[in-house]
């Protein structure tokens, strides 16, 4: 594989994110260019997606849905009574955000 900066050949090489999940990139040994090609993407993705699983279970409050967030998580991402959230709707999933 070419550098797309400057023609050189790249090589393969690993590194660990800091959520301590393994991926590989291409990196130019004259320039020090990095890319991840759609292979090595997808890869770490699932590596993702793998590393943490949490199910919850939907409840009934009142007129509303209730969501119980696992005590991992919640003292993962500093979550107590009474934080306030913001749900952002997508299209196949709904992200909570705190708003600290």
């Amino acid at each position: 594989m070419k550098c797309t900066k400057c023609s050189g050949k790249m090589a393969e090489k690993k590194d660990i994110t800091n959520d301590g999940v393994e991926y590989t990139y291409f990196e130019c040994k004259n320039c020090g260019e990095q890319i991840v090609n759609m292979k090595q993407l997808h890869e770490m993705a699932a590596r993702y997606g793998e590393m943490k699983k949490y199910t919850a279970k939907l409840s009934k409050w009142g007129e509303s849905i209730g969501l119980r967030i696992p005590k991992e998580l919640a003292k993962e991402y500093g979550l107590e009574k009474d934080t306030e959230v913001s749900l952002i709707p997508e299209k196949k999933a709904i992200r909570i955000i705190t708003t600290k």
